[in-house]
């Protein structure tokens, strides 16, 4: 049950070469998924428990450029104890299920004490978010 996230792109994610930078789909994908877990799993990014990266990859396959609207499907990879990886593709807008991605990538949050830095559980309004909304994970 993955969602999507539109990322409309702006006049300066072009780069020199016409097309988005490749930074720009980090962005998208960093924006989809902590959008979605402010919007829909209700994480407080001022509160006292904060997911932070570990780890991050993308495999690009095309390339697009502005004037594109572009959507970030959302799927979780892993859920863990402390941690979610979520499962990423980067799409032209209103394409079909993960049909000719732009882009695959993945994200690894693991959540963490805000103070102390240190691995909590993640909280059970985002585990239930994830479980809920977004289905079993796609890896094995």
């Amino acid at each position: 049950m993955p969602v999507r996230h539109v990322f409309p792109l702006r006049w300066n994610d072009n780069d020199q070469y016409g097309h988005m930078n490749n930074v720009v789909y980090y962005e998208a994908m960093d924006t989809a998924v902590n959008a979605w877990m402010i919007r829909e799993a209700g994480l407080d990014p001022a509160g006292e428990v904060i997911g932070v990266c570990a780890a991050s990859q993308c495999r690009f396959l095309e390339s697009a450029s502005f004037p594109a609207e572009l959507e970030v499907d959302i799927a979780v990879g892993r859920l863990g104890n402390t941690s979610v990886t979520w499962d990423l593709a980067i799409l032209r807008r209103g394409a079909p299920d993960r049909a000719g991605p732009l882009a695959h990538g993945s994200f690894t949050h693991v959540f963490v004490d805000r103070a102390k830095r240190r691995p909590v559980p993640i909280p059970e309004v985002v585990r239930a978010a994830v479980t809920e909304r977004l289905g079993p994970p796609t890896a094995a």
